[in-house]
């Protein structure tokens, strides 16, 4: 697994980034199913980033980060790398019900390719994407 985020400001660049990671949980806060629990580094600006599977298929979206001040306040550690990424599931659904989105969902690629091609920049985030767990 990997994700696509995109810098929110100049000093962090212009380029999006590809990072590695781990689906940690398959489920998220209280056991929350419409949720992966996702172990890469989540700055702010990365919410909407794609998550994304060997084959590039689009799997989920970055959405929330575990508060790490609450968590040490009611557990006494300081969490590293807790955050969550909707399920693409979750969400085909809601693209198929809109026309001029569903038109332009693609089918899952099941053959290897590189993720590395998205190191490039993109002028609009969505002109790639393409979301399918079907």
């Amino acid at each position: 697994m990997a994700t696509v985020v995109f810098p929110t400001s100049v000093c962090k660049g212009s380029r999006r980034s590809l990072r590695g990671e781990k689906i940690a949980s398959l489920s998220g806060a209280a056991d929350d199913a419409r949720y992966f629990q996702i172990s890469v580094p989540v700055q702010p600006g990365n919410s909407g980033g794609a998550l994304v599977d060997e084959h590039g298929n689009v799997v989920g979206v970055v959405s929330a980060k575990l508060d790490a001040v609450a968590a040490l306040k009611s557990s006494g550690a300081l969490p590293e790398n807790v955050n969550y990424a909707v399920k693409s599931s979750f969400l085909l659904s809601f693209l198929e019900s809109v026309p001029a989105v569903s038109a332009k969902l693609k089918s899952p690629v099941t053959a290897e390719r590189s993720l590395m091609r998205w190191s490039n920049p993109l002028k609009t985030p969505l002109s790639w994407f393409s979301c399918i767990e079907r």
